[in-house]
């Protein structure tokens, strides 16, 4: 078992590795022994009661596309089905997520919106943002609880359906992290937003945007996690740790 993910199991034999990433009733493993990966999934099969799909191509709503030169992982087809699911097919689409001009305020005097359809729209696109480029404005629309803004937000993946993140196979190990943050950005509660991401080599592998749980007195506070765990050094500083650790154990 891993000693960073308790869902990731590692094994290292005769020179080949087997990883297996477990997620409630699906499990993904592959490796770099086919006897390992071979041998796995008969004593797996015999054990219990399973069907063995193949080489990975869905999994949670992400499409995966496995070839010799990397690995290329999108949403298109889930994307589609969630602008069917809430009558948006035929909207036209967004080409960025948000405009970096307005600022979204909650509706105090605003008429009451159906609330289970509205978190239904937030889970739908919780589930999509997997691609960096969505994550802070679902977070945004998700705190100020506009509807408008949400609308908006949901036309941005009709844009870019099969825009994807790309592992490339000959990709180094090198872990880079970069960290960054506002400044009071919320109009509401004056809190600021972090936002970390990692990379090994150049491919992308963790990202994150998330309001801080502390209210920052100065622009360095708010960088460097002064007094506050959530902040954006800190926080981005974990994260490349838990990554190293994967890579290294790997």
């Amino acid at each position: 078992m891993g000693s960073i993910n308790q869902t990731l199991f590692l094994l290292s034999r005769g020179g080949g590795t087997l990883i297996v990433q477990i997620y409630v009733d699906d499990i993904i493993f592959g490796g770099s022994s086919h006897a390992l990966v071979s041998s796995f999934a008969e004593q797996m099969s015999r054990e219990f009661e399973m069907s063995l799909m193949g080489k990975l191509q869905f999994f949670l709503g992400l499409q995966i596309k496995q070839g010799p030169e990397g690995t290329f992982v999108h949403q298109a087809k889930y994307t589609r089905d969630i602008l069917k699911k809430f009558e948006m097919g035929d909207s036209k689409p967004m080409t960025t997520p948000m405009s970096t001009n307005t600022a979204l305020d909650a509706d105090e005097d605003g008429e009451a919106v159906d609330q289970k359809e509205f978190r239904g729209m937030i889970g739908s696109l919780r589930t999509s943002t997997f691609g960096p480029d969505i994550r802070f404005a679902v977070r945004l629309v998700r705190d100020t609880r506009l509807l408008l803004g949400l609308l908006t937000v949901k036309r941005y993946p009709k844009f870019t359906p099969e825009l994807g993140l790309w592992y490339s196979s000959g990709s180094s190990l090198f872990l880079r992290g970069f960290s960054d943050a506002d400044h009071a950005g919320c109009r509401i509660d004056r809190k600021s937003t972090s936002g970390t991401c990692q990379l090994l080599g150049t491919s992308l592998v963790s990202w994150f945007s998330r309001k801080q749980a502390s209210v920052s007195l100065s622009t360095t506070k708010r960088v460097t996690g002064w007094r506050c765990v959530d902040n954006a050094l800190i926080k981005g500083e974990i994260e490349s740790q838990w990554i190293g650790l994967i890579a290294l154990l790997v």
